[in-house]
């Protein structure tokens, strides 16, 4: 075939392996010609035409379209040869600020930089702190220095906070609470420049942010007005059920009255008196942060939520009918607001509305970019139109000239107003200036390095563009090579370097092109070759006449095989043959398809030269035998005596010219003739198993009929309340029940039962392990024979002796004593209780509860103190029917589960199988019922000798809760001994501890009043391990 016999480019692979190979089916070895090489190696196949064919044919090597040309034909844009951004867009505008890098996280901390970068005076007392270093900073007061400089006259558009982000050792990539991020540095801040000489450094912190309110206690008995001072560095106002941030602020300094359990001692009374209690604001600071209450512990959840309401606030705030001493200037002007945008305490981002104190200019600090407001004015329309949309959603409350409203403000800063100008002269200093210098110099290095780079890009890139466009229309060949697809695509391929050629993997064993590879090679024109390896380089070269005869010919058997023709597909549709087994032909069609498609695979499979490595011919075929002798060809239908097996279903029969071939490749294969009769012995035992089948049917429909109730789980009866109609109940072992159950469930695929077997509930001695009280409360210590019984009617166990052999007869009688009306009940036991191996058992579980390693508790954290725990003693299970198959999925809470009790409401039975009674005795403790995990409630991994201290941290990292805010009780019990083993306090396996969180401090007092007293070294450690 020549031309356009296929149709051209879209024709399936497999089409075209079919059609290469056709010819070898009437072709003789010695007849082979060039014209059949050429035909193998697909050298006249049509090429493919652009628009026609929508990607590579790898069957086709003229197709080339698709490779990665389309990038290349017609106009280029200059800067798509490059993916490097003009330098000049990192470049700081003019009267512009710098912007700040989001290192993960740390949106928080940049709001908080920019908003002390733009407060003058603070800015001015850290430059004039001294350095003690004059290359890198060092401490955390230098890091500060250092990145307010880069902010003044650093020529970057932002810059990196690495350095001083790692200095305090803050979490990258966890978010923090912005609050008290702000409180704990204002207090280590403030601690390292209390040590400097210069007062204007030392206080500055004090002079800016520090203001002072009395906590004043009123007695009403005798008047006596009791103060404590304290000092603050940011009101926290409480937002909810407010409106306007005035109304905040009096709900902050209301009276508040101290009556009943929660009187005042009065020291002039000296007795509990009623008493109001209210703070009293007696100075305020130049910088007044108010905190907005946004994120608040939610008791249900026991989460922090965020409140989305809106709050109203104005530009100008007169704070003088809430200050104590009248007559000063207390007027202050909005300077910054700080927005939390999204909906969760624990995710979203946070920016920064701040004012430029020397111009009057509103901007926007977003990380990284930064916004000019128009008109010098605020604008927080578009930071509250960001919030998630609902819709019960609060509309947004009209606002005056001068006011602002936010569901999404979390701080408001407000500076004191002055008749002062504000000095605009604040200089760097020259040391750290110095450092600014080396830093824009090496800005102004990187940009000139990326400009180079980025031309050296676009001419590379025009260059490419001019060869690929002269090379790729004189690709498609007259006198021809072939080359690798890969490397042609990559060639066209922009993003990475042209390498040399490499043809090696394509490379048969006689250093020929070999035929299997024929699909990732690609036929070119000798003139585009000569061009690329002058180019390129690399090799050899594949050309017109390098089709490897030899490797054609040792094909040509394995590819008719394999691809068939209607020819050969009727020596497999054969009334009269030899069988075969389906299994081994599918397993021998896989293994020749593998063969057959190894130049898909790992091109280090092949059999040419690959990466230095040559496999003889010699090898490959040892390898390919090798894999034949593996399948044991045709023994799946090799039944157990060595002959024919009797299921038609799992063999076909084949044509005696299949076979042969089918021999050539599997000599030592078993042969069945057609006319081979099945083995003798398997129909006497097919017949055998039929009738087998028969009888177990008919053996477990009786025994369904005579015990209806204890195969369907009804009507059982239950010892804690024991049935009127009886004075005897028996007790068999619940691994006989189940058993018999799987057997009349399935006769044909279980066993019969035929005996009971209750001497796995006995002890040595013959004796009971378990009393009827124990069985009846399901006490803890017997669990793990409560889970092997199954109590039954004495009309059931009448039956049972009739169908069963059985070993042990183990009843419970219940007799009246006494003569008195009404008469004492005693229940007895056949046979009776063996009191040395009950109580040996129980001093082992007891010993085992306390000496568990590994074991799962279960912390449930409560949020509501009326909330009770359901379930809190396990019920005693005496019968189910569940199968072994048939493992129980978990359930909602309230759904009913026919493999539980329904008159007791019991557990899900564990399985035991027959052992005896020193076997029970080193089993590990088990609980009476199956835990079911509730909201709320996560389960631990706890050894008995670990301290309870321990486990509150585990309980840190399960629920987010301190140790110390942590609330533990076991079954009533408090647990508050850290020391403590959880053996020693009693906890066990599956047990259930609750967990109730402290809400947090509840008074006014704030951390900020005392952090100040703290050292360095500890404030730094407060904001490590606080944040």
């Amino acid at each position: 075939w020549h031309g356009g016999s296929l149709g051209g480019a879209m024709a399936p692979r497999l089409q075209l392996e079919k059609a290469a190979w056709r010819w070898a089916e009437t072709v003789r070895p010695e007849e082979v010609s060039q014209e059949h090489i050429e035909t193998a190696y697909r050298i006249w196949l049509e090429p493919c035409i652009r628009g026609v064919c929508r990607r590579n044919c790898k069957g086709n090597p003229n197709c080339l379209v698709g490779i990665g040309e389309h990038i290349w034909l017609g106009e280029i844009d200059e800067n798509s040869f490059h993916n490097i951004d003009d330098p000049n867009c990192e470049r700081r505008k003019k009267n512009s600020f710098v912007g700040l890098t989001n290192l993960g996280a740390t949106c928080y901390v940049n709001t908080f930089l920019q908003v002390w970068f733009l407060n003058l005076e603070l800015r001015q007392a850290l430059y004039l702190c001294p350095s003690t270093c004059n290359y890198e900073p060092q401490t955390i007061c230098e890091h500060l220095q250092y990145l307010f400089a880069l902010l003044q006259n650093s020529n970057r558009r932002y810059i990196d906070p690495s350095g001083f982000v790692k200095a305090l050792g803050l979490d990258t990539g966890q978010q923090q609470d912005a609050q008290e991020f702000s409180k704990l540095f204002m207090s280590l801040l403030e601690d390292t420049l209390s040590k400097q000489k210069n007062p204007d450094v030392r206080n500055i912190v004090q002079q800016q942010f520090c203001g002072e309110y009395a906590y004043v206690t009123v007695c009403n008995q005798c008047g006596r007005e009791s103060k404590l001072l304290s000092k603050f560095y940011e009101l926290e106002l409480n937002i909810q059920g407010h409106k306007q941030l005035t109304d905040c602020i009096s709900e902050f300094l209301k009276e508040e009255k101290l009556e009943g359990d929660n009187r005042y001692f009065c020291e002039n009374c000296q007795s509990k008196q009623n008493a109001t209690r209210k703070i009293r604001l007696l100075s305020l600071p130049c910088t007044l942060n108010l905190q907005l209450m946004r994120f608040v512990f939610d008791r249900q959840t026991g989460h922090k939520k965020k409140l989305n309401t809106y709050i109203g606030f104005s530009e100008i705030l007169d704070m003088e009918p809430y200050v104590e001493h009248k007559g000063g200037s207390y007027v202050y002007e909005l300077s910054a607001v700080l927005i939390h945008r999204g909906v969760s305490a624990y995710s979203g981002h946070y920016i920064a509305h701040v004012k430029d104190p020397q111009s009057g200019e509103w901007y926007k600090f977003n990380d990284e970019d930064i916004e000019k407001m128009e008109g010098k004015k605020l604008q927080l329309g578009i930071e509250e139109d960001l919030a998630e949309p609902s819709k019960s959603q609060t509309r947004k409350p009209k606002c005056g000239k001068g006011t602002h409203c936010s569901r999404n403000a979390y701080m408001l800063v407000y500076r004191l107003q002055t008749q002062e100008k504000p000095n605009t002269t604040v200089q760097v200093p020259a040391f750290l200036q110095e450092l600014v210098d080396r830093d824009n110099s090496k800005f102004e290095e990187w940009c000139i390095e990326m400009a180079e780079m980025r031309k050296q890009s676009v001419d590379k890139g025009k260059a490419k563009h001019e060869e690929v466009k002269e090379l790729y229309q004189r690709l498609p060949a007259g006198p021809y090579e072939f080359v690798s697809l890969e490397w042609l695509q990559k060639w066209l391929d922009e993003s990475t370097p042209t390498k040399p050629i490499d043809n090696h993997a394509c490379l048969c064993s006689h250093d020929k092109l070999h035929p299997d590879k024929i699909s990732i090679m690609k036929r070119i024109s000798e003139y585009a070759a000569d061009i690329f390896y002058s180019r390129y380089g690399g090799g050899p070269r594949l050309t017109g006449n390098s089709g490897c005869l030899l490797c054609l010919l040792s094909n040509i058997q394995t590819k008719c095989s394999v691809l068939g023709n209607d020819f050969t597909r009727s020596l497999f549709h054969s009334n009269d043959g030899f069988w075969v087994g389906k299994s081994s032909l599918r397993s021998w069609r896989q293994l020749a398809l593998e063969q057959l498609d190894e130049q898909d695979g790992d091109v280090d499979q092949s059999n040419g030269k690959m990466n230095g490595n040559t496999l003889s011919k010699d090898e490959s075929k040892e390898e390919r035998k090798e894999e034949e002798e593996e399948l044991n060809f045709n023994e799946d239908i090799l039944c157990p005596h060595g002959e024919l097996c009797i299921s038609e279903n799992e063999r076909r029969l084949v044509s005696k010219e299949a076979w042969s071939k089918l021999q050539q490749y599997f000599p030592k294969a078993p042969e069945f003739p057609s006319y081979r009769e099945c083995c003798s012995q398997c129909k006497i035992l097919e017949r055998e198993g039929e009738e087998n089948e028969a009888l177990h049917k008919m053996i477990a429909n009786e025994q369904k009929t005579s015990l209806p109730n204890l195969f369907q789980d009804k009507n059982r009866p239950c010892l804690s309340n024991w049935p009127e109609e009886t004075d005897v109940l028996y007790i068999v072992s619940q691994f006989f029940v189940e058993e018999w159950r799987k057997f009349v469930r399935k006769p044909t695929r279980c066993s019969p039962v035929s005996s009971v077997g209750n001497s796995a509930l006995l002890c040595p001695h013959g004796g009971l392990m378990f009393t009827f009280a124990s069985i009846s409360m399901c006490l803890k210590a017997c669990c793990v024979f409560l889970h092997s019984i199954a109590l039954i009617w004495p009309s059931e166990w009448q039956m049972i002796q009739k169908l069963f052999v059985v070993d042990h007869v183990i009843k419970i009688i219940r007799t009246e004593v006494g003569d008195v009306n009404p008469s004492e009940t005693q229940y007895i036991s056949e046979p009776k209780l063996c009191p040395e191996c009950r109580e040996g058992l129980l001093c082992q579980q007891q010993r085992d509860l306390r000496e568990y390693t590994q074991a799962t508790i279960y912390v449930h954290k409560v949020v509501d103190n009326k909330k009770v725990m359901k379930d809190s003693a396990p019920e005693l299970n005496v019968s189910s029917s569940e199968t072994e198959e048939d493992k129980e999925e978990a359930k909602p809470d309230g759904e009913k589960d026919p493999d539980f009790n329904q008159s007791n409401g019991g557990t899900k039975r564990q399985k035991i199988t027959h052992q005896n009674y020193i076997a029970y005795q080193k089993q590990v403790i088990r609980r009476s019922m199956r835990h079911r995990k509730v909201r709320g409630e996560k389960a631990l991994l706890v050894s008995a000798n670990q301290t309870l201290k321990e486990l509150k941290i585990q309980i840190m990292h399960a629920f987010s809760v301190a140790p110390f805010d942590q609330n533990l009780s076991i079954d009533g019990k408090i647990l508050s001994d850290d020391c403590a083993t959880l053996g020693t306090l009693g906890v066990i396996p599956e047990s259930v501890i609750l967990c109730m969180p402290e809400e947090g401090f509840k008074g006014k007092l704030h951390l900020s009043c005392f952090a100040h007293e703290c050292s360095e070294s500890y404030c730094k450690f407060l904001l490590k391990r606080r944040l």
